[in-house]
């Protein structure tokens, strides 16, 4: 995959802009564990989507966004399988995220199949 200077230049800017837009927008709401929710995934996912539709164009980006969903939806199946074991059984945590990984790689895999 070959990607410019300026698109990394690109990436990069419009990437911190928006990264520091959630920070600011993450302070302001309470409680303070959604501020790594606000000031991540949502500003990473606008700059990768903003500089697709400006590099391969609308029906290309609209591609990569359905997949970005397909992609949070099986996390969210992960994340809580892996809340539910960690509540019911109490084991460790990275025993926990290590043996549900599956978990998320079927469900990305079933996401897949269904929209490709």
């Amino acid at each position: 995959m070959h990607v410019e200077i300026g698109e990394l230049l690109a990436r990069f800017l419009i990437g911190g802009i928006i990264v520091s837009f959630f920070a600011v927008l993450a302070e302001m709401f309470r409680p303070k564990s959604f501020a790594g929710l606000f000031g991540a995934a949502p500003s990473i996912a606008l700059a990768t989507i903003g500089i697709t539709i400006a590099s391969h164009g609308k029906t290309y980006a609209a591609t990569e966004a359905r997949s970005m969903i397909c992609g949070a939806i099986a996390f969210l199946l992960y994340a809580s399988c892996v809340s539910c074991m960690l509540i019911r059984w109490k084991p460790r945590a990275l025993t926990a995220t290590i043996t549900l990984m599956p978990v998320w790689f079927a469900a990305s895999f079933a996401f897949w199949l269904i929209v490709r």
